[in-house]
């Protein structure tokens, strides 16, 4: 029960934190899935590391991954 009322009164935070995890995590996927020019790796590698790394593995994608739109 205690682990309830923890969430429950900890929501307003964790509500906009889980809100920012998800807009990236689908922003990034569907730009990985649109694009196939990377600075690096390959689409299958960039698919794992946007959904298995949270909020760093969409920044890292956006920051060192993406390529150059053409």
């Amino acid at each position: 029960m205690g682990d309830i009322n923890f969430v429950i009164n900890h929501l307003p935070l964790i509500l906009p934190l889980v809100i920012v995890q998800l807009t990236l995590s689908v922003v990034a996927l569907i730009h990985v899935l649109k694009h196939p020019h990377y600075r690096f790796g390959n689409k299958i590698m960039w698919i794992i590391i946007v959904l298995c790394v949270n909020v760093i593995g969409p920044i890292f994608y956006f920051v060192a991954g993406r390529g150059e739109d053409q």
